[in-house]
C-alpha cells in the first residue's frame, strides 16, 4: 500500500513537472522589441486580423473580453481599416447585425474586384456557429449561419474556395474533468473539420489544442498551430480533402494564429508562457508576454524558425496574430484595449 502511495505521489510530481516544462513556465522572457510602434489602434480584443495586400485594407475580429474563457456573454464585431489612411480608424461593419455577435477566428476570400467573402466563428452563450458575409466596399451583408455538431469548440478557419473551408476545434472536451486533463496534460484530442456544400468531415485529428490554420495556395499546404505542444503542423491536402501530416515544426512557444505571406513565410502570434497567459486571461495578472515568430518553410525538414519580437506584456499582452503589410506588421491580442502596428 505504501509503495502504491509513493508511486502515485511520484506520478503527480512528474505530471506537475511536465506541465510546467511543456507550457514555457521556466522560460525567461527577455524583451526584444526594437520595432518602432507606428500606431496603437484603440480596439479591444482584436484577436484575429486578415489583410488584402493589393487592396490596402484590413478586417479585424474584435470582441470585448473581460476574461478568457468568458464567464459571461460577450459582444464584438468585425472592423474595417483603410491601411492607406494614417489615422487607422476602425469602421464597425457589424453594428447593425440583428443577432448577438462575438467573433473569434476569421478569414476572407476575394470573389471579384470589389467583392469578398468573409467567414467568422461566433461564440454566443456557449453556442458556436460560423457566420458567412459578403463585403462590398465598407458594406457587410450577412448571408448565412453555418452550424453543426462537429463544432465542438471552433477556434479558427481558412477559406479554400467560395463553397469550401476548414475550421479547427481547439478542444475535444469542453467542460469538466476531461477538459482540465486535456489542457494540463497536453492530450492531443482536438481536430480539423472540412466543410463543403454544408457537408462536414473530419480532416485531421490527434492535435493538442488545434488553433490557428492557414493555407499556402501555391504549394497546397495547410498549417495548423498546436500551442499546447509548441508546434506548427504541416499538412498536404489529399484528393478527398483530408489532411495528411508531413511533419511538426517545433517553435518553443505557444503558437496562435498563422498568416502566410506572399513569399510563403509563416507569421505567427504566440504566447511564450502558456500558464502566465492563462493567469492573465483569468484576471490574476495584469500583463502576459507576447511573441512574434517567422517560419521560413521550404520542404520537409527544411525550415527556419526565428523569433523576431518578444515583449513582456508592457507594450501588449497576449499576442495572437501577426500580419505583415508593406513595411509594417499588425499585431493583435486577446484582451488588450488596443492592438499594435509595428515597423518591420
Amino acid at each position: 500500500m505504501r509503495k502504491l502511495l509513493l508511486f502515485f505521489i511520484l506520478l503527480f510530481f512528474v505530471f506537475i513537472g511536465y506541465t510546467l516544462l511543456s507550457t514555457g513556465f521556466f522560460r525567461v522572457i527577455e524583451t526584444s522589441s526594437p520595432n518602432k510602434i507606428v500606431a496603437r489602434v484603440p480596439l479591444k480584443g482584436a484577436e484575429d486580423i486578415v489583410i488584402r495586400q493589393e487592396d490596402h485594407f484590413a478586417i479585424i475580429s474584435a470582441t470585448n473580453r473581460e476574461s478568457y474563457p468568458p464567464t459571461k456573454p460577450e459582444t464584438g464585431g468585425l472592423y474595417y481599416i483603410d491601411l492607406e489612411d494614417a489615422s487607422f480608424t476602425p469602421i464597425d461593419l457589424t453594428a447593425s447585425l440583428p443577432f448577438t455577435f462575438a467573433p473569434h477566428g476569421i478569414d476572407m476570400f476575394k470573389l471579384s474586384d470589389s467583392t469578398y467573402q468573409i467567414l467568422a466563428i461566433n461564440h454566443v452563450n456557449k453556442q458556436h456557429s460560423i457566420e458567412q458575409f459578403v463585403l462590398k466596399g465598407t458594406q457587410l451583408i450577412h448571408l448565412e449561419t453555418h452550424s453543426d455538431k462537429s463544432m465542438v469548440q471552433p477556434n479558427d478557419l481558412v477559406i479554400i474556395s467560395p463553397d469550401e473551408f476548414y475550421f479547427t476545434n481547439d478542444h475535444g472536451y469542453t467542460k469538466g474533468f476531461g477538459k482540465i486533463v486535456e489542457e494540463y496534460s497536453g492530450m492531443a484530442l482536438s481536430d480539423v473539420v472540412y466543410v463543403k456544400q454544408k457537408k462536414y468531415t473530419q480532416a485531421a485529428s490527434g492535435i493538442a489544442y488545434a488553433n490557428g490554420i492557414a493555407h499556402d495556395k501555391k504549394r497546397e499546404l495547410l498549417y495548423v498551430a498546436s500551442p499546447r505542444h509548441f508546434n506548427v503542423n504541416v499538412y498536404e491536402r489529399a484528393a478527398d480533402a483530408s489532411l495528411q501530416l508531413i511533419e511538426k515544426i517545433p517553435t518553443k512557444t505557444g503558437v496562435d494564429n498563422l498568416t502566410v505571406d506572399d513569399s510563403g513565410n509563416l507569421w505567427v502570434g504566440a504566447h511564450p508562457n502558456l500558464l502566465r497567459f492563462q493567469a492573465y486571461a483569468m484576471g490574476k495578472y495584469a500583463i502576459a508576454p507576447s511573441e512574434i515568430i517567422l517560419i521560413n518553410y521550404q520542404s520537409e525538414g527544411q525550415y527556419a524558425v526565428e523569433s523576431i519580437w518578444v515583449d513582456d506584456g508592457e507594450k501588449m499582452s497576449g499576442a495572437t496574430v501577426a500580419v505583415p503589410y508593406q513595411d509594417w506588421v499588425l499585431v493583435g491580442n486577446v484582451m488588450d484595449d488596443h492592438f499594435l502596428i509595428l515597423e518591420q
